[in-house]
């Protein structure tokens, strides 16, 4: 199977997973949950970084339990204590996985991580739905993940308006150059470039440094996939990015924080 195949087939769950979302609970009754929140901790400012002034490049570390094409990696992990050691270990935001049936995460762990940590919040999982936006922010999530080639230019600008709405940001995943046009046409604050190819599952590390020169340069740029070593965050680095989103490398570690401190290794982070 293709990695299209998978996030057709993850799509198509999702559209059910959201419709039985809004059955159990009402959009009025997250509009209400989301007052109760403390307000957004800044995920784009927490990420931009100072390239002139050789600001060390910023990771979103990623608690990351399985994947439908690694399968498990680290079962049963307690996101309070993986965000745990992300926070003493360098890291600048925390992405947590909400998806169940592919990723083996949970929508509560967002809740929990929040309890733990002070770091802005990625919600990882494929949101095609305003619902799901509104869901991200009364879980406590700071910003959401966009993906580019899973949503129509209509409904990628609609849910980049809910974000701001909230007082979210938005880290619009693209794959391609003509998914950062159509990123910057939704005028996307943060771009992440997701280095592995959707359909064929390479990876292509030199994505990101083509694709800096085409984002303007006060857009913040997130490298994603393939990032195995420090010697790969000091390329990326030099290209210019921002920051860095690791997860598989750093929970099929030992210790997920000791595997953060050696990729930030060398970069005066």
């Amino acid at each position: 199977m293709t990695r299209d195949n998978i996030l057709d087939k993850i799509l198509a769950v999702k559209r059910h997973e959201v419709e039985r979302a809004k059955s159990a609970r009402p959009l009025a009754d997250l509009e209400l949950a989301c007052q109760e929140v403390s307000p957004p901790r800044g995920f784009a400012t927490r990420l931009r970084r100072d390239r002139e002034a050789g600001d060390p490049l910023r990771v979103i570390a990623e608690i990351k339990r399985a994947s439908p094409s690694a399968g498990a990696i680290r079962a049963g992990a307690d996101p309070r204590e993986v965000a745990r050691e992300y926070r003493d270990d360098g890291a600048a935001a925390i992405s947590v996985l909400t998806d169940e049936r592919f990723f083996d995460g949970h929508l509560s762990f967002l809740d929990q991580v929040r309890e733990t940590v002070d770091l802005p919040l990625l919600r990882k999982d494929f949101v095609i739905d305003p619902y799901q936006v509104v869901e991200a922010r009364a879980a406590g999530a700071d910003a959401v993940l966009l993906i580019v080639a899973a949503l129509d230019q209509s409904m990628l600008v609609a849910l980049m308006a809910e974000a701001r709405r909230l007082g979210m940001d938005a880290l619009v995943e693209v794959h391609s150059e003509d998914e950062a046009d159509r990123a910057l046409a939704a005028t996307a604050d943060i771009i992440g470039v997701n280095h592995r190819d959707l359909a064929t599952f390479t990876i292509d590390m030199t994505l990101s440094t083509r694709l800096r020169a085409r984002i303007p340069a006060d857009t913040v740029m997130v490298g994603e996939s393939g990032i195995a070593s420090a010697d790969d965050v000091r390329m990326l680095g030099d290209a210019g990015v921002d920051a860095i989103l690791v997860g598989e490398r750093l929970m099929r570690a030992a210790s997920p924080g000791v595997a953060l401190r050696e990729l930030l290794a060398g970069q005066g982070a």
